[in-house]
C-alpha cells in the first residue's frame, strides 16, 4: 500500500504535542498500541494493515486529539489508490453490526436460559408437590376405599365359628369379620378403627353414634345392643351404614 504525503500525519502529531502528550500517554488513554499511532502519524499505513483498522484508528485519534474524525477519514481515503468508494465506511459498519448482533444473540441466548431453568424448576415443584398431597389423603369416597380382596374361599383353618351370637350389650356396636375386609368405624365424631383386617377379627365399640364404612360387606356381621343384623351387603360390595346405638 503506498504510503501518504505525510499532512494528515503531521497534523495529527502537532495535535498531540500541543496537548503536551506522548504517544504512550495517548495509547493508555484510548486503548491503541503506541506503534500504531506512531503509524498514524507517519502515515506507514501498511503497519496497521487493511483499511478497515486504519479508518478505525483515525476516528479514535481523531476524537481525542480533536480533530474532525470523518475529515482525518476522507484525507487519509484521497491517498488511496482508485476512487474512494463508499466500500470502507461501509465494511466498518458491518463490522459495528456484527457486533451489535452478536450481543443482542448471547442477550437472546442467556434469555432463553433463564426461562428454560424456571420452566424446569416450576414442573419439577408442581410434580412433588402433587406426589406429596396424593401420598397423604386418605381414602374418603368409595372409589378411593381399597379393592376388596378376591371372594376366594378362606382355609377352614381360617375360618370363624359363630360362637358368640350377641356380642356387646346395650349401646354397643360389634363387628365379626369371617373374611379379609377394609374398615373406618367413626363413633360419636371420633374415628375408633380404620385399616384392613384378617378374618377372625373382632371388636366392639360404646356409645351413641356409629358410622361404619366396610370394603367388603359379606365378610362382616354387624351386632348393635347384642342384636344380630347380619351382614350389610355380599361379598366385594362397598358399603357405609349409620347407627344409633
Amino acid at each position: 500500500m503506498p504510503e501518504g504525503s505525510g499532512a494528515l500525519g503531521q497534523r495529527f502529531r502537532a495535535a498531540r504535542e500541543a496537548r503536551g502528550l506522548s504517544l504512550s500517554d495517548v495509547a493508555e488513554q484510548i486503548r491503541i498500541r503506541s506503534v500504531y499511532l506512531s503509524a498514524i502519524e507517519e502515515e506507514s499505513w501498511s503497519t496497521i494493515g487493511a483499511p478497515v483498522y486504519i479508518r478505525g484508528f483515525l476516528r479514535t485519534y481523531a476524537r481525542f486529539l480533536g480533530i474532525e474524525p470523518e475529515e482525518a477519514v476522507a484525507a487519509f481515503n484521497q491517498n488511496q489508490p482508485g476512487p474512494p468508494s463508499a466500500g470502507g465506511d461501509k465494511r466498518d459498519q458491518a463490522l459495528a453490526q456484527g457486533s451489535r448482533s452478536r450481543r443482542a444473540g448471547s442477550l437472546l441466548i442467556w434469555a432463553a436460559a433463564t426461562v428454560a431453568v424456571l420452566l424446569v424448576a416450576f414442573v419439577v415443584y408442581n410434580e412433588l408437590t402433587m406426589r406429596a398431597a396424593q401420598t397423604a389423603a386418605p381414602p374418603v369416597a368409595a372409589s378411593q376405599a381399597p379393592a376388596a380382596p378376591s371372594a376366594t374361599p378362606a382355609p377352614a383353618s381360617t375360618a370363624v365359628p359363630k360362637a358368640i351370637t350377641a356380642p356387646g350389650g346395650a349401646n354397643t356396636l360389634a363387628l365379626v369379620l369371617s373374611a379379609p375386609s377394609w374398615l373406618r368405624v367413626t363413633v360419636d365424631g371420633s374415628v375408633s378403627m380404620e385399616g384392613t383386617f384378617p378374618a377372625g377379627t373382632s371388636k366392639t365399640f360404646h356409645g351413641k353414634n356409629a358410622l361404619v364404612r366396610i370394603g367388603n360387606a359379606g365378610g362382616v356381621e354387624i351386632y348393635v345392643d347384642g342384636k344380630d343384623l347380619g351382614k350389610l351387603g355380599k361379598s366385594g360390595d362397598v358399603v357405609e351404614h349409620a347407627f344409633a346405638l
